[in-house]
């Protein structure tokens, strides 16, 4: 595996240890109606983050460690912001695993389209749209917002 592949394993391996921090701050402040949805994007990137931490031993690399605490883009008080947090995690996990996917193949750049998928299904989800090229920030057209 060249240092470019290596690279971007570790930056979505960072992407998800910042959407594990992101979705306990959703959790907290979402609507009882969303919590469960909340606790299963939680839970599903807990276990693509515990496959990077794997898949980064296995190339022989050490893997990028969490931080204490991350910044979140917009303060969080309620649950519209809960959502609004939610989607734009998904969207910044979308894009990492658009670069994972040019960046590797066979199964590692399999298991990236997967989540790149995962991501935006989920973005919309929460968002309640979708965007035109998911995890492509230069081909994406801005979300309307109401």
């Amino acid at each position: 595996m060249s240092a470019a592949e290596f690279d971007a394993v570790q930056a979505a391996l960072a992407a998800e240890h910042a959407a594990v921090y992101g979705y306990g701050v959703v959790g907290a402040r979402a609507h009882a109606d969303r919590r469960s949805e909340a606790r299963e994007a939680y839970d599903a990137h807990r276990a693509r983050r515990d496959a990077l931490v794997r898949t980064a031993r296995d190339l022989g690399g050490k893997p990028e460690p969490s931080a204490a605490a991350y910044a979140l883009p917009f303060a969080v008080a309620d649950g519209t912001a809960a959502v609004r947090l939610a989607a734009e995690i998904e969207d910044r996990v979308a894009g990492v695993y658009s670069d994972l996917v040019r960046a590797t193949r066979g199964p590692l750049r399999r298991q990236a389209a997967d989540a790149l998928r995962e991501a935006a299904v989920r973005a919309v989800r929460w968002r309640g749209t979708g965007v035109a090229f998911p995890g492509l920030a230069e081909r994406a057209e801005a979300p309307e917002t109401t």
